[in-house]
This record gives C-alpha cells, structure tokens and sequence, in this order.
C-alpha cells in the first residue's frame, strides 16, 4: 500500500485565499473595490478568496500591493498571526520617517505610529518653530495627512488654496497634490499628522 502523504506546500497555497479575504476586512474594501485597486477581475478576486483559483504571482503581486502588504504575508507558512495593535510606550518613541519633510527647517518631529504590514498609518507629533517650514520639495505621492492643531497657527497650502489652521483645528489633504505648511507666528505650533501612504 502506497502511503501518499500531503505535500508540504499545499498548506501554504490553502491559506493564501483566506489571507487575502481577512487582509480586505481589516481595510474595510469590498471585493470590487479590491479588484478595482489591483486591476484584477472581481471574479478572479472571488475565485482566490474561495480557494477555487490559486493566484499567479503576477495577481498575488497586484494584490499584495493593493492591500499594502508584502507577498509574504500571504505565503508565510510560520503560521504567526501579528499582533492586532501596536503599543508604544512613551519612552520607546519611533524615530519621525525619514522621506516625510526632507526640506524642513524649524522642526522637531517625534514618531508616535509606524506603517506596518498589517497597518497603514504612521503619525508624528511636531513641534514647528516660529519661521519654520515644510520647505519647497515635499514629494508628491498617492495618500493623505490629517494634521490636528494643538497650539498656535499653521499655515497650510494645497493646490494653491491656504488654510489657516488653528489650536483645535484639524486639515485633511490628498498628498499627491502641491502642499506645503510654514509657522507664520511668534510662538512654536504644535501639532500631531496622521499620514496614511496610497
């Protein structure tokens, strides 16, 4: 009698569908939204999650990078589920992203939240002196900032229209508009920005 044993892949190619769908819930995407972001079919999509189809790595590629999550992800077999949340204590700070406000002048920037596999966001706590700026060469890239004012005034450019942002007042901007901001004041703004890359 031939004793036919499960290959040692096949688990790995079983879970794929199933990370993907539980990738999508996390975002809140619905199946067509997801097929729209990867330019893949809806059915396609449908076929993975159900394990009826077993992507390409060109699809697993498109829609890794869709649900902003490395291939790995979706084929790592250590069978480690990551943490649902991320604490970070107040004396572990994260040092603020390097490509964030590369011109900036008059800025302490202090990380409060890193992108990660599993989530999206980063945010800083800045402190942006009086005469402080973003500079002139913010990148464009797909995403958005939500910027909370705490003290002060921060005057806020996109697209060419200006908002005065004042202690209380939150600005959210497409970041692959023209945007820029300066502390026009005498005394130091306070702030905290959520970036959320695209």
């Amino acid at each position: 009698m031939v004793n036919v044993s499960t290959p040692s892949w096949e688990p790995i190619v079983d879970a794929i569908g199933p990370k993907v769908r539980a990738a999508r819930s996390r975002l809140g995407l619905s199946l067509q939204q997801l097929a729209a972001r990867a330019d893949v079919s809806a059915a396609a999509v449908h076929k993975v999650e159900r394990g009826d189809m077993v992507p390409t790595i060109t699809t697993l590629l498109k829609l890794a990078g869709a649900l902003g999550r490395p291939v790995s992800a979706f084929v790592d077999d250590s069978g480690a589920e990551p943490p649902a949340a991320v604490l970070v204590k107040a004396k572990d700070r994260l040092p603020a992203p390097r490509d964030w406000v590369p011109a900036a002048v008059g800025v302490r920037v202090e990380g409060l939240a890193a992108a990660s596999d599993a989530l999206r966001a980063t945010a800083v706590d800045v402190v942006v002196a009086p005469g402080g700026t973003s500079g002139d060469t913010r990148p464009r890239r797909p995403g958005e900032e939500l910027v909370t004012v705490r003290e002060g005034v921060l005057t806020v450019e996109v697209a060419g229209e200006t908002y005065e942002v004042e202690a209380g007042d939150t600005v959210h901007y497409p970041t692959d508009r023209g945007h820029s901001w300066r502390n026009a004041g005498d005394l130091p703004v306070r702030a905290t920005w959520v970036i959320l890359r695209g």
